[in-house]
This record gives structure tokens, C-alpha cells and sequence, in this order.
């Protein structure tokens, strides 16, 4: 069994692309029409760091994780049995199991991150070693209300969301308790109840696209299982507002009982994610990196 995962909002980093603009000049002057800027100057220099602005970041990522699947492909690495993305990396994921094409894809990630910048409201963090539910308690306890939890990444790290005072009063308790934390680089409060107001609109936006049946399996963020028929637009717009569910996806997969197979494009830190589920999970499916 082989399995892809794509990175999402948090990989990215100056001087990404470079290895693949030059061999796909076609599909990258495509992308800079289609966006309205130069994409290939923006991640070779990131000139005050617009690759941390949401709005540059997602179609930035996922068009360099494109360029990178479209190289494999020519390459003719294995063929996926199961695709997995994390939050925008998810597009990358439903783009390679043939769910749409490449200009569709670009289209959805540039109107999402336009839409998730506007929002502009709180910020994530990350918080290590403490279960979901402890953590839930402890900041009740301590009367910080208004935390959600933004994903589930690994038995030991969960990303919290909120305002930036509840962020800063979730931070407070965290640092009394010495629970280890680390605030995130983004715009706003993903993946949570602060995405509330964009998500009508990007709803009425999915439903201007067709979209086909992924070809190779493809483990929903939200569910943790593979997408349903017909599932696309509401898992999509669901996605905006509900937790990323990477632990329980990866769970699935090793739950298949085969050995398995993994690659990752454009890094390694979903792989990472993956072995710590692994280890303190002590799941019986043996697992090999990919190529």
C-alpha cells in the first residue's frame, strides 16, 4: 500500500519552487496570469515576507505541491492507493486523485485564502504533550473560554484557535501549568468558529465548479475517513470551521493492516507527524518511507 501526504500553510519558505518553475514554464506562467503577480519572484525573494500572508501562501504552496506531484508523475513514482493532505495541503491531495484540474484547484485555494485573510481575527498555537480533553479542562479550570481546537495533529501536539485575547489568556494558563506551547505563524484563527463568516461565501463559490470522483482514495481532514461520493463541497467548506483531523486519518490508514508505503511532497513534517502516531500508539502495521 502507498500512500502521499501534502503539507499545507506552515511549509512554506523563500526559495520554494525553484527546483521545479524552470521545468514547467508553461503551467507556471499559467498560475502568475491566472493569481496576477509574479508567483516565481514572490517565493524566490519573499520581499517583506508576503509568503506568510495567507492570500500568497496557499496558492503559493499549493501550486509548488502541484509542480512537485506533476515531477513525480513524469518520474513515474509508485501510484498512490490512498492521498492525504493537511488542511490546504488537501487540495493538493483531491488534485492528484483527479478530482479536478490544476487551474480548478489554483482557483479554489486563491479564493480561500483570500477569504480566510479578510477574516483577520486571532491567531493558533501549538500545544505539546497534553491530550485534547486535559487541555480543554485545564483552560476551563482556569476560566479561559473561547478556545477551539483548530487540529489534532499527533497524540502529543493539538493546534488551538482563537481571538488574541484569548489566545494571550490560553497562553497565561499554559505557561502556570508549564505545559509547553508555541504560538504559529498565520493570519487568523483556522479551523475554527472564527471562519464561520467566510464559509457561506466560499460555499456559493464550490458550487460554481464541477467535481469529479477521486480515482485514488482520499482521507477527508474532516471526517478522518475517505471522502464519500459526492462529499466534495461540503467537506470543503466544513474544512474552514471544523478541526483538521490528521491523527485520526493516519489512524485509518494504518488500521488497513498492510505495510505501508509513504512519501511526502515538498517535506517531511507530515512524516514526522506520522511515526510519532506510530510510536505512542503502538500500532502493529509496519510502515516504510517512500521514495
Amino acid at each position: 500500500m502507498f500512500a502521499i501526504f501534502f503539507p499545507g500553510q506552515g511549509a512554506q519558505f523563500r526559495g520554494m519552487g525553484a527546483d521545479v518553475f524552470g521545468r514547467y514554464p508553461g503551467m507556471t506562467r499559467f498560475a502568475c496570469d491566472l493569481l496576477g503577480y509574479d508567483l516565481v519572484s514572490r517565493c524566490r525573494d519573499n520581499q517583506d515576507d508576503v509568503l506568510s500572508r495567507t492570500e500568497c501562501t496557499q496558492p503559493a504552496l499549493f501550486t509548488v505541491n502541484a509542480l512537485h506531484t506533476f515531477e513525480r508523475e513524469h518520474r513515474e513514482g509508485p501510484p498512490a492507493d490512498y492521498c492525504l493532505g493537511h488542511s490546504l495541503g488537501e487540495y493538493n491531495a483531491l488534485l492528484a486523485a483527479g478530482v479536478f484540474d490544476f487551474e480548478t484547484g489554483l482557483r479554489l485555494v486563491k479564493k480561500r485564502g483570500e477569504l480566510m485573510a479578510a477574516t483577520s481575527v486571532g491567531g493558533m498555537s501549538a500545544v505539546m504533550n497534553t491530550p485534547a480533553p486535559r487541555l480543554l479542562d485545564v483552560l476551563r479550570e482556569d476560566g479561559v473560554e473561547g478556545v477551539d481546537v483548530a487540529a489534532y495533529n499527533t497524540d502529543a501536539q493539538v493546534v488551538i484557535a482563537g481571538s488574541d485575547s484569548v489566545l494571550r489568556a490560553a497562553h497565561a494558563s499554559l505557561k502556570a501549568r508549564g505545559i509547553r506551547f508555541a504560538p504559529l505563524r498565520v493570519g487568523a484563527a483556522f479551523h475554527s468558529r472564527h471562519m464561520e463568516p467566510v464559509r457561506s461565501e466560499f460555499e456559493s463559490f464550490l458550487k460554481e465548479f464541477t467535481f469529479a470522483e477521486p480515482r485514488t482514495t482520499v482521507i477527508s481532514n474532516v471526517t478522518g475517513r475517505p471522502y464519500g461520493r459526492g462529499a466534495i463541497p461540503e467537506m470543503l467548506s466544513r474544512q474552514l470551521v471544523e478541526p483538521v483531523q490528521w491523527a485520526d486519518s493516519i489512524r485509518y490508514l494504518l488500521s488497513l493492516g498492510n505495510e505501508i508505503e509513504y512519501e511526502e511532497i515538498g517535506g517531511k513534517s507530515l512524516l514526522r507527524m506520522m511515526k510519532s502516531i506510530v510510536k505512542t500508539g503502538n500500532q502493529d502495521a509496519p510502515i516504510k518511507s517512500g521514495v
